[in-house]
């Protein structure tokens, strides 16, 4: 009971470490980098390509920044596309605890498949990854191999234009919430 409330506060304060003066981001500037990084992300990975007309929809995050030393944060806005259009704005937040150091950046795509999984993104109060439909991380060797046939799954993750370093081993949760910007 100690030890879950000690990590209740330490993940509380990463939070409030990670993300002290964030503002959301113009929501028409927003839409229009996270059509721009799908697009980026469309022409460097075959796979996301042919995922991205199959998807119910794409929530892109353009921009993720993460850094932590010891303790550790990362915040970033992005968009839901449904159809080609911006139909939602989500942030991401997280908090690690462990053995790390650095900072970084990089952007993210999260493919939809099926109505199911994407109904989760607005439960609880906010989607946490590893938490309900499976995501699977589509790594570059994966998106080599893989086909429209043979990814079955609920929802395909692409983490792209990864800059910074960020080396560690530790415990990490992410929360996905739906946001209104300006």
């Amino acid at each position: 009971m100690l030890r879950k409330a000690l990590l209740g506060v330490i993940m509380s304060a990463c939070f409030a470490l990670a993300v002290p003066s964030v503002i959301a981001a113009d929501a028409a500037q927003l839409s229009k980098d996270a059509q721009a990084a799908l697009q980026s992300l469309y022409a460097q990975v075959p796979a996301a390509k042919a995922l991205g007309p199959k998807a119910r929809a794409i929530l892109v995050f353009p921009k993720v920044t993460k850094a932590g030393f010891g303790v550790g944060g990362q915040y970033g806005d992005g968009a839901l596309i449904k159809g080609g259009k911006t139909v939602a704005y989500y942030n991401t937040a997280g908090a690690t605890v462990g053995l790390q150091a650095g900072a970084q950046t990089y952007g993210y795509a999260m493919f939809f498949m099926n109505d199911k999984a994407l109904q989760q993104i607005d439960k609880a109060e906010g989607f946490e990854v590893g938490v309900g439909p499976t995501v699977v991380v589509v790594d570059e060797g994966m998106a080599k191999t893989s086909t429209t046939t043979t990814m079955q799954d609920d929802i395909y993750a692409f983490i792209f234009g990864q800059k910074g370093l960020m080396a560690g081993l530790g415990l990490q949760g992410n929360k996905i919430t739906k946001i209104n910007p300006k």
